[in-house]
């Protein structure tokens, strides 16, 4: 029996999903759970494996599309079995490009009839003061309409057609296209400030006995094997986390969900954006086995290779500017989690112990947090737990 392949959802918001790369070509043989294709979200690259043993047959989707979740793009089949006819007699429509849907649409139009130039006062000015002949501009505005931009960019002397002045070329703004993945967590970050009530609350502590445990850490392990210090903070906010669940909770629409999991999404910095690589289970999880997956995790998503269930399921974030020498910051939430913790960079500075200046590495962590699942009193108290533990690791590690 064939077995459909879907664009899946990754997300509870998510509507659509762009492929990149089918890692098989129609008629290969493929097993169940072998890379099968690429596709692109909000939140990253991420590779789909197959749902099944089969024939890759009846792909309706060329690479680039935008497809929505859910919908088929191709079939598994046994040999000699057709993939359902209706995917078959599909596919012109789904292969169908943008570019071709606009020409179609632009050859349907009845011919232009002359027209007269309309220009806009600061377009008019513009035109004077570089020297344009607006006659032979195609304004891009509301009916034609040139607009100031229009005029620049028939004074710039590498515009086709432009005309060219004596001044000095205008200097012309460029526009950078964005990725999927970047349009996409512009969208999602502009969602979460403008939908989720923030409130943060911010902390500095001596963070010398954390670089001891790193230290320590560092000295049983094997070259490259060393947790890192965002390791060990991964796995102090875990343990912390177990006493404080309001903070690992989701907002739902309607209410609070409590989630029975530890997840910690940690922020890393790809091509093009961000993405939450997830440790499942964190607070159980060995500081060894924890470091290694975070590892993992960081070279798969630089090699935008992460897997769908790299980037799924996070209850917490954690985002570490550290190495970058911020001192400190506030980060956005990823909604529907209900908090994010940013920690800045460890670093020397005054304070008094016992009564002495002294000169301790101090590290400041902010917490944003969702104010309809946490109130300050319980944020605070998270926030202090985790100072806590930050100064005496060892006793949670």
């Amino acid at each position: 029996m064939a077995i459909s392949v879907v664009m899946p959802a990754l997300e509870m918001a998510q509507e659509n999903g762009k492929l990149l790369a089918w890692r098989r070509k129609e008629g290969d043989s493929v097993r169940k759970g072998e890379p099968l294709l690429e596709i692109e979200t909000d939140k990253a690259v991420v590779e789909v494996e197959a749902p099944g043993d089969g024939i890759l047959a009846g792909i309706t989707a060329d690479v680039g599309a935008v497809i929505p979740v859910g919908q088929t793009i191709a079939w598994l089949v046994a040999p000699g079995e057709q993939p359902p006819a209706k995917t078959v007699t599909a596919a012109p429509a789904a292969r169908a490009t943008s570019a071709a849907q606009s020409a179609a649409a632009t050859l349907a139009r009845p011919a232009a009839e002359p027209r007269s130039i309309q220009i806009s006062p600061k377009a008019r000015r513009l035109a004077k003061e570089l020297g344009v002949d607006i006659g032979q501009i195609h304004g891009t505005g509301p009916d034609g309409t040139i607009t100031s931009e229009d005029v620049q960019a028939a004074a710039n002397p590498e515009a086709p057609g432009a005309v060219r002045s004596a001044r000095a070329p205008v200097p012309m703004a460029t526009d950078e296209p964005l990725s999927q993945l970047a349009r996409l967590m512009a969208e999602r970050t502009a969602q979460s400030w403008t939908s989720v009530p923030h409130f943060f609350l911010q902390q500095t502590v001596d963070a010398g006995a954390l670089q001891a445990a790193q230290k320590k850490f560092a000295a049983g392990s094997a070259p490259g094997e060393t947790p890192t210090i965002t390791d060990l903070l991964i796995a102090l906010v875990a343990k912390v986390l177990e006493r404080h669940p309001r903070l690992n909770a989701s907002w739902t629409g309607d209410g609070v969900r409590l989630n029975p999991e530890i997840n910690i999404s940690v922020a890393m910095a790809v091509k093009g954006g961000v993405v939450g690589a997830v440790i499942p289970n964190a607070n159980k999880t060995p500081i060894a086995a924890l470091s290694s997956l975070r590892r993992e995790l960081t070279e798969r998503a630089r090699a935008g290779r992460l897997r769908p269930a790299d980037i799924s399921s996070g209850t917490f974030t954690l985002s570490n500017l550290g190495m970058y020498k911020v001192d400190a910051f506030s980060a956005i939430i990823t909604p529907p989690q209900c908090a994010v913790l940013a920690v800045g960079a460890i670093a020397d500075a005054v304070v008094a112990l016992n009564g002495t200046p002294s000169i301790r590495p101090m590290m400041t962590m902010t917490l944003s947090s969702d104010h309809r699942v946490v109130d300050g009193a319980r944020a605070a108290e998270f926030l202090g737990e985790l100072s806590a533990a930050i100064r005496e690791p060892e006793k949670r590690l």
